[in-house]
C-alpha cells in the first residue's frame, strides 16, 4: 500500500476484516431474534398465542439477554479474554434458534427462546470492546453503528422476514428454525481464525487513563452521569424497540388486514431504514456530535410507530417507515459509543454490559409485557403509542447527556 508504513496497513486491514466478521455475528444474532415476530402469525395458526403471550415470549428472551450481557461484559473483563466468549455464544444462539423449531407448545418455545438470549446477550458487549479497540478515532463511531445498527438491519430487519416469511408459506414455520444454525457454525470458525484479542499495533485509546491504573468499580462507573443517562435511556430505547418489533406484523396482518407477503414487504423497509439510519446516524454524531445526534433522530423516531396506525395504505407506510424509524442508529451512541469515550478500557466490556443488561431488562423484558397486556385489553394500537411514549422520554433524558465526541470536544476548545 503506497505512503503507508507496513505495520498502519495492517491496523487498517484487521480493522476491517473485523468489522466484517462482527458485522456478520451481529446481525445473524438479530437475524435470529427477529425470527419470531415475523413467524408469529404462522404459530399462532399451531398454538393460539394470545398478545400476552406473544409479549411473553419476547420478554423472556430480553430478560436472559440481559443478565447474560451483563455477566458476560464483567466476565471478559476480569478474564481479559473475549475470543472464546464470542464463539461460544455464536455457536450456542444459533442451537437455541434452530430448537426452538422443535417445540410443541408455548412453554417449549418460552424455554428455548430464554436459553437463546443467555447466548446472545454475550455478543454486543464482547463485539463492541473488540471492535472500538480496533477503530481509527475518526472511525469510531461509523464502525461501531455499522456492527450494531446496519448489520441487524440487513440481516434482521431486511433478509429476516424475506426469508423466514418465505420459508414459513412454502415449507412450514418450524423449518424456518431449522435453517438459521448453518451460519452459526461458519461464524464460529471465522471468529476462530481470524479474530484478536489484542488488534495490530495495540488498543486504541478511547479516553486518557494511566496504562497502570486499576480497573474501576461497578460503583466508579456508576458516578458517571452519562452512564446512569445512557442506562435510563437504553430502559426507554429498548421498549421503543421491542414493542414496534414484536407487535407490528400482527398489527398489520390482525388490523389492517395486509397479507403475509404485504406485511413481510412492509417490515422489509423496517429493515431498510435500519440500515440505512444504522450507519448514517452514529456518522452524523462523529461530526456534530453525540447529544444532539441523539435528540434529533429521536424525536423522529417517535414518529414511527403512530404512523404504523394512521397510515393505511402499504407503499406510503413503507416510506413512512423508511423516513422515520431513525432509532436503531441511535442504539450505538448510548449502548457502545459514548460509553465507550466515558469509561476506561479496563471497565469498557462491563459497561457496555451494563447498559445493554438493564435496558433489555427493563424495555425488552418489562415493555412488551406491559404493551401485550394493553393490547389485549384495548387493542394493539396501545402498544405503539407505548412505543411512541418511550422514544419522547429518550429525548428528555438526553438533554442531560455530556458530549463526548472526540472531533466535537477539539473544536469547542479551539473556540474557547
Amino acid at each position: 500500500m503506497p505512503g503507508i508504513k507496513a505495520p498502519e496497513a495492517a491496523t487498517r486491514r484487521y480493522e476491517g476484516l473485523l468489522l466484517l466478521i462482527l458485522f456478520l455475528s451481529f446481525g445473524f444474532v438479530f437475524f435470529d431474534r427477529q425470527a419470531l415476530s415475523f413467524l408469529a402469525p404462522f404459530i399462532g395458526k399451531d398454538f393460539e398465542l394470545t398478545n400476552t403471550q406473544l409479549g411473553t415470549l419476547s420478554g423472556v428472551l430480553a430478560l436472559t439477554w440481559a443478565l447474560s450481557g451483563l455477566f458476560a461484559g464483567r466476565l471478559s473483563d476480569r478474564l481479559g479474554s473475549r475470543k472464546p466468549i464470542l464463539i461460544g455464544a455464536v455457536l450456542l444462539f444459533s442451537a437455541f434458534s434452530a430448537i426452538s423449531g422443535l417445540m410443541s407448545g408455548f412453554l417449549g418455545l418460552l424455554a428455548a427462546r430464554a436459553l437463546m438470549g443467555i447466548a446472545e446477550g454475550a455478543v454486543l458487549p464482547v463485539a463492541q470492546s473488540l471492535m472500538v479497540e480496533a477503530s481509527a478515532e475518526h472511525r469510531r463511531g461509523l464502525n461501531m453503528g455499522l456492527v450494531q445498527g446496519s448489520s441487524a438491519g440487513l440481516l434482521g430487519g431486511i433478509l429476516s422476514p424475506l426469508v423466514v416469511v418465505w420459508t414459513a408459506e412454502h415449507f412450514g414455520w418450524r423449518v424456518a428454525f431449522y435453517v438459521t444454525i448453518v451460519p452459526g457454525l461458519l461464524l464460529a470458525a471465522w471468529i476462530w481464525k481470524s479474530v484478536r484479542e489484542v488488534p495490530p499495533g495495540g488498543p486504541v485509546r478511547t479516553v486518557e487513563e494511566p496504562v497502570a491504573e486499576p480497573k474501576p468499580t461497578l460503583r466508579q462507573v456508576l458516578r458517571e452521569r452519562n452512564i446512569v443517562l445512557c442506562v435510563l435511556i437504553a430502559c426507554c430505547y429498548l421498549t421503543w424497540f421491542v414493542v414496534i418489533i414484536t407487535f407490528t406484523p400482527t398489527y398489520l396482518t390482525e388490523v389492517k388486514g395486509f397479507s403475509p407477503g404485504t406485511m413481510s414487504a412492509v417490515m422489509t423497509c423496517f429493515g431498510v431504514a435500519w440500515v440505512l439510519w444504522g450507519f448514517l446516524t452514529p456518522a452524523v454524531s462523529d461530526r456534530i456530535g453525540r447529544r444532539s445526534t441523539l435528540i434529533v433522530f429521536t424525536a423522529i423516531a417517535a414518529v414511527c410507530p403512530l404512523a404504523v396506525v394512521v397510515v393505511p395504505n402499504p407503499v406510503v407506510l413503507g416510506l413512512v417507515v423508511v423516513l422515520s424509524y431513525t432509532g436503531l442508529g441511535c442504539f450505538t451512541l448510548f449502548m457502545a459509543t459514548i460509553p465507550a469515550e466515558t469509561v476506561p478500557r479496563g471497565a469498557l466490556a462491563t459497561t457496555l454490559g451494563l447498559v445493554m443488561g438493564v435496558g433489555e431488562l427493563a424495555g425488552g423484558f418489562l415493555g412488551p409485557l406491559i404493551a401485550g397486556r394493553a393490547s389485549d385489553a384495548w387493542g394493539l394500537q396501545a402498544a405503539m403509542y407505548i412505543a411512541a411514549g418511550g422514544a419522547v422520554v429518550v429525548v428528555l433524558l438526553s438533554l442531560g447527556l455530556r458530549e463526548t465526541a472526540p472531533a466535537v470536544l477539539r473544536r469547542r476548545e479551539v473556540t474557547v
